[in-house]
Parts: C-alpha cells; structure tokens; sequence
C-alpha cells in the first residue's frame, strides 16, 4: 500500500459549489475508484486549500490512473469539479493535484 497526499487550491466562488457536489458523490464515480484500487480517500478543506490523502492498494498506479482517466463517467464528474479548481504553480508536469512528499507516519 502507497499512502498519497495531494494538494489544489479551491477558487473562492466556486467553494461551495465544490462542497455540494462532494456532499453527494455519484456512485458510479465511486465505484470507479475503488475498482482503481484507492482506498480510504479523503479530501480537506483549509483556507483556500483542498487536501486530499488516499492510500493506492494496486500494483501498477499509472495504469488505473489512466483506466479511471478514460471512465466516461469521470470525465463527466471532472468536467464539474475542474473549473472550482485551481492547481499550484508548483506542482510537476502533468499533475493536476500537486502530489506531496511525505515526511512522516506512524502505525
């Protein structure tokens, strides 16, 4: 298991509309990712920040990402969820939410 924390701003305006949205989750959005192997996924708000941490239970990241990429489904959810976004500056290349290194856990 891979423990993954990632980081995104919320546009202001778009605040809650990003809650009402994550309030009712489609199932078929969260079918898929179970079915891509994420479990136990959360997503925090903080000043302007969405924080989101879920641990990856697969053996090939990149593959499942790419399946839930191609869902139709997802893409749909995306389109809605996208615009209240606003990525960092400094994420890498190819990231939406920017992935940040862990520097702690304890069990």
């Amino acid at each position: 298991m891979t423990r993954y924390g990632q980081l995104i701003r919320v546009k202001p305006e778009h605040l809650e509309e990003y809650r009402r949205l994550h309030a009712e989750p489609w199932p078929d959005v969260l079918a898929m990712i179970t079915a891509c192997n994420i479990r136990n996924y959360s997503i925090f708000y903080k000043d302007g920040f969405l924080f989101a941490y879920f641990e990856y239970v697969g053996d090939d990241f990149d593959a499942d990402m790419a399946k839930m990429a191609a869902d139709p489904v997802t893409q749909r959810w995306w389109a809605l969820c996208k615009p209240c976004q606003q990525p960092l500056d400094t994420r890498a290349a190819g990231e939406w939410w920017a992935n940040m290194d862990e520097l702690f856990h304890l069990d």
